[in-house]
């Protein structure tokens, strides 16, 4: 049984005849607990991609980002990661409400490229010992992984991090308003920042 693959995957690898690299692929590496360096690689990331569905099954796709360890491996197939001060649309922790199937995609550029990927069911937690600890954190979202595997890099294009944005949490640093919030259009409409943002 594949843990990886349904019937549309099927149809085309059996149509481009890449049923057996496909199947080989996952056999050497997919797996269900994270590896050291699977955790290395998560834990220096700065940011990830998430896709999530709404229970209709209409897909979002949404960019996370923090300080390098914002993501942190918290158990053998577990990851958590906070939700900051946002746009208050709650796209993705809304879907994983009433959908809890999440894709992470992480991609790594210190010293070569590496992109990671990470399905499974998700779930938000309010009261989560991770809030503690987690400057600006509003909320703690914790993954169980159903499948974790590396994807090639080559598609990767060469980029270099200048730094962090100004708007990641740091200790004892209120980060500053975005620009948008004071915006005619917007202004009288955005609440209070969470109180988690205050240091």
């Amino acid at each position: 049984m594949s843990i990886m693959f349904h019937d549309g995957n099927r149809q085309l690898q059996d149509r481009f005849d890449s049923r057996r690299i496909a199947d080989r692929l996952e056999e050497k590496l997919t797996r269900t607990a994270f590896t050291a360096d699977d955790k290395a690689t998560i834990e220096s990331c700065a940011y990830f991609f998430i896709a999530t569905a709404d229970a209709g099954g209409r897909p979002d796709c949404s960019f996370k980002g923090g300080a390098p360890g914002f993501v942190r491996v918290t158990g053998e197939a577990e990851l958590a990661f906070p939700d900051y001060d946002g746009n208050g649309m709650f796209k993705s922790l809304g879907n994983l409400l009433v959908n809890d199937h999440v894709g992470l995609l992480f991609i790594a550029l210190h010293d070569k490229p590496k992109r990671l990927r990470v399905n499974g069911s998700a779930r938000v937690v309010h009261d989560d010992p991770l809030l503690g600890e987690t400057v600006g954190a509003q909320l703690i979202v914790r993954v169980r992984a159903r499948a974790i595997f590396p994807n090639c890099p080559r598609y990767i294009p060469e980029m270099q991090m200048t730094g962090p944005s100004m708007y990641t949490p740091q200790p004892q640093c209120e980060p500053p308003e975005p620009k948008w919030k004071a915006f005619d259009d917007f202004k009288d409409y955005v609440p209070p920042r969470h109180p988690a943002f205050r240091g």
